[in-house]
């Protein structure tokens, strides 16, 4: 069986180098760093990852722990935060906590049990007290639960704002908007906020329907998108807080015999993959999923260092045009 000593031998370097690459500490060449897996690949060496974890007392491994894998917007942001993580030498370790603060909880302690290198946290409790005081490398995620956590989350407030001006200046005079559930302060309440605010100073009515939170179990809207259109048939503007929530908008607007955009215009936010593929493809709030994730995992390193860094970064979104809102001459 291969050793270090072996790999160290093979690759024309010192034993501390290979450690070195393998423990992920201090600066090492992409060539030296190629050097040492070439190796490794060649004498099947396979470094002993419990040892190391009782040496150093952590994994190379990120937990990420997230309300829904069904949900797009998780699935897609577990494909970044792996890319990112994988780039600086890490493995993530992914627990769903199907927005169970018990199961949350196990998970978290979990995850430090199993010695990882930090969480990332996309939680939807409202029990946020239980992860305060940790020294141990946490961040929130498209959450911000106290001014001791880090947290990376996009500009809700300005993505409202692009939303209902979009809307207001395409000509709709009756906007409503279809918001997630309440139940739990989220940053994203700041959508409604926005909706609110800017409905308010251009004197127009600012209706408001909300889901709960089984929806965003299940991503069931529609009873509420029926409801909302079928009592209130002025509408001729709709701000969805989610790419899904829209997606499932027009499927009602089409059932009924709206028209979108002609009768109704309609914005999503997020723009995930779901707002190509809707007919029509849909106007959104472009989330920087990418961007977010990317900026996650590096608080996490950050953090692992003993560095200073930000309790709040907030990335700006943009308003993505497309054919829900735009009516063609």
């Amino acid at each position: 069986m291969a050793t270090i000593k072996d790999v160290a031998e093979r690759a024309g370097i010192t034993v501390t180098t290979v450690s070195r690459v393998l423990n992920n500490r201090g600066y090492i060449s992409d060539k030296t760093r190629k050097k040492v897996y070439q190796a490794m690949k060649e004498l099947d060496y396979r470094p002993n990852a419990i040892a190391r974890a009782l040496a150093q007392n952590q994994t190379n491994s990120i937990g990420i722990i997230v309300p829904s894998l069904l949900h797009p917007f998780f699935a897609v942001s577990i494909n970044y935060f792996e890319l990112y993580a994988a780039q600086h030498g890490f493995k993530i370790m992914i627990c769903n906590s199907q927005r169970n603060i018990e199961k949350e909880m196990e998970y978290f302690d979990m995850l430090r049990s199993n010695k990882v290198a930090g969480i990332i946290l996309c939680t939807r409790s409202g029990e946020v007290e239980k992860y305060l005081g940790y020294s141990f490398p946490v961040v929130t995620f498209e959450r911000s639960i106290s001014n001791q956590i880090p947290a990376v989350l996009c500009d809700n407030y300005l993505g409202g704002v692009l939303a209902t001006k979009h809307l207001l200046e395409s000509g709709c005079t009756h906007p409503a908007m279809l918001n997630g559930s309440l139940h739990v302060r989220l940053p994203a309440d700041d959508r409604a906020k926005a909706f609110i605010d800017i409905c308010n100073a251009a004197n127009v009515h600012p209706l408001i329907f909300t889901t709960n939170e089984e929806q965003f179990d299940n991503r069931r809207y529609r009873p509420e998108i029926d409801t909302l259109i079928e009592e209130n048939p002025e509408i001729d503007g709709i701000f969805a807080s989610s790419d899904v929530i829209a997606a499932q908008a027009i499927q009602a607007c089409y059932k009924k015999g709206i028209r979108i955009p002609e009768d109704v215009k309609l914005v999503g936010f997020d723009d995930i993959e779901i707002a190509t593929l809707t007919t029509p493809t849909l106007t959104t709030i472009r989330q920087p999923i990418e961007l977010m994730c990317k900026y996650a995992i590096e608080i996490i390193l950050q953090k692992m260092k003993g560095e200073v860094v930000p309790i709040r970064t907030v990335l700006p979104v943009t308003l993505v045009r497309r054919e829900s809102s735009e009516t063609t001459p």
